[in-house]
């Protein structure tokens, strides 16, 4: 009897060692993971601020102590996913960051949904339309339709363009806000890439200040000479802009006004594809 009595209680330790050990396993795994989540909301956050943040404002945000945020911010910067500036002591994302934000735009499943819903923007504007997205102080074209139409202007994917004279570079500058635009504009270099490319700083924020009213980008032939354009934005849901639509023309097939009248299909295409971009809680 003390002999089965010893087993009995050798194989309750074992099963309480099991138990230990899976418990154990368990709450490692989902440190991992937590980890893991954590380094995707620090980007996360980075990505949606208006300006550099902080080590003690990431901290606050994601309610993390200062030195596992410090430890996290040198390892990322290390990879090149975030990068400090010079003065302030903030953070943006870096290099790399962007490099997986564009990877990720260029998605095959990804892109096979936007060229859908570009091609039928297409069929019915009989213009060329594409999908442009912000990368520091240019706009990338990430998706593009082409028109039929024997004349039209040809744009690689991943096109980089500068923002002071196109449509949807014009309507990023209009939806930033004071602070933030000037800073940008004063690392601009205002190319004339036409004759009508608006070169004078205090005309381009009146013309900044126009889009932002319109709520809709336009270029006329400031980019390409002979060639116009209008853009339409798409915003987060605290109104910050993401992505925008665009069709262009030359202007011996249409003028801006008559772009203009497309814009209702520009903002359909636009409410279609910013599920493909946001992941928004409902």
């Amino acid at each position: 009897m003390h002999d089965a009595f010893q087993k009995r209680q050798a194989g309750a330790e074992e099963d309480s060692s099991a138990g230990s050990a899976v418990a154990v396993n368990a709450a490692a795994s989902h440190g991992d993971e937590a980890r893991g989540l954590r380094v995707l909301r620090l980007i996360e956050h980075l990505a949606s601020a208006s300006q550099p943040l902080t080590l003690s404002q990431l901290a606050a945000r994601m309610q993390v102590p200062k030195a596992s945020m410090m430890r996290l911010l040198d390892t990322l910067e290390q990879h090149g996913y975030v990068l400090r500036t010079p003065v302030g002591r903030g953070y943006v994302p870096g290099a790399a960051s962007t490099n997986l934000a564009l990877a990720t735009l260029r998605n095959n499943a990804l892109i096979r949904v936007s060229r859908s819903i570009l091609g039928s923007l297409v069929a019915v504007t009989g213009e060329t339309c594409n999908l442009a997205i912000p990368e520091g102080n240019a706009i990338v074209y990430v998706d593009r339709v082409e028109t039929q139409e024997p004349l039209r202007l040809h744009l690689v994917l991943g096109t980089r363009a500068p923002m002071h004279c196109t449509a949807s570079g014009k309507l990023f500058l209009a939806h930033m806000n004071l602070l933030e635009r000037r800073a940008l504009l004063a690392m601009l270099s205002l190319e004339a890439r036409t004759p009508k490319s608006i070169t004078d700083p205090v005309m381009l924020e009146r013309e900044i200040v126009r889009i932002a009213r319109l709520g809709i980008g336009i270029d006329d032939e400031e980019f390409v000479h002979g060639m116009v354009a209008v853009a339409v934005p798409i915003c987060a849901a605290d109104g910050r802009i993401v992505a925008a639509v665009a069709c262009h023309a030359p202007v011996a097939r249409k003028s801006v006004e008559q772009l203009m009248e497309h814009v209702p299909q520009l903002k359909e295409a636009a409410v279609k594809l910013r599920p493909l971009l946001l992941a928004e809680s409902s």
